[in-house]
């Protein structure tokens, strides 16, 4: 489990501190966003709340005064004095606001992903009902290792991150049963994603596989040892990663 460098809930109707909860496994949302610089700067942070907000109205767990209550909360959460590469979870169910800050694992040039049949609840939302990833990624080394999920020998996205797989110099995502986060939309931008099935069996006809999200920004996958897939270059993965880099500083 990572470690929360600080950690806070508070009540929704009136925004007391209560003693902190993490709130997964319970009927809510959240949303992760990367925290960088002095003073800190949320990487997208707009598009994360009015996601959140959103998928709170799906749930039908919205307040009107949300945005501007997690403004209040956020100002007060984080310094101007400190040097931040953090990551910002908040999480709100019913009742409970809870903000966390951990320690953004940097990831390694040697990146492992292991496997996972599993489609998560309700994929298409970032909701709270996340213990049994939680329980595999508690396995590994975050900054070596993501589990990546499969249904039906077709690939989802991992437990932290979305893919993306390179064959030919296009790029491709699975096409449906995942959620797709922030930072996929922001590169769907720029970017020309095709969608596709994306079978386990097949995996071999790709040369490059990338996670990318608020936690990983653009990681590139050296190997899947269960697959005996190893990555043959590294040419996507680069011009991704000076598109996301360029992003985190303006």
């Amino acid at each position: 489990m990572a470690k929360l460098l600080l950690k806070k809930s508070y009540l929704r109707n009136n925004l007391k501190e209560v003693n902190f909860k993490d709130l997964w496994g319970s009927f809510g949302i959240f949303t992760t966003m990367r925290v960088k610089g002095k003073p800190p700067k949320i990487f997208l942070y707009k598009e994360h709340i009015n996601n959140l907000v959103k998928s709170l109205n799906i749930y039908k767990l919205n307040q009107k005064q949300l945005k501007k209550d997690l403004i209040i909360l956020i100002k007060n959460f984080l310094k101007k004095n400190i040097l931040y590469d953090h990551l910002l979870r908040i999480a709100c169910n019913k009742n409970l606001i809870s903000i966390s800050l951990r320690k953004r694992p940097k990831p390694n040039r040697k990146f492992y992903l292991q496997l996972l049949n599993y489609k998560r609840v309700d994929p298409y939302l970032k909701n709270l009902k996340y213990k049994k990833i939680l329980n595999q990624l508690n396995k590994y080394d975050a900054t070596k290792n993501d589990v990546a999920l499969y249904f039906n020998n077709y690939f989802l996205e991992t437990c932290t991150s979305n893919l993306l797989f390179i064959r030919n110099n296009q790029i491709y995502s699975p096409s449906k049963n995942f959620y797709k986060g922030i930072t996929y939309k922001y590169f769907s931008k720029k970017i020309k994603i095709k969608k596709k099935n994306i079978s386990i069996k097949e995996i071999d006809k790709y040369s490059e596989i990338l996670l990318i999200g608020s936690g990983k920004g653009v990681t590139s996958v050296f190997k899947i040892p269960s697959l005996n897939w190893t990555r043959k270059n590294n040419k996507i993965f680069i011009k991704l990663n000076k598109i996301y880099e360029k992003g985190l500083l303006n």
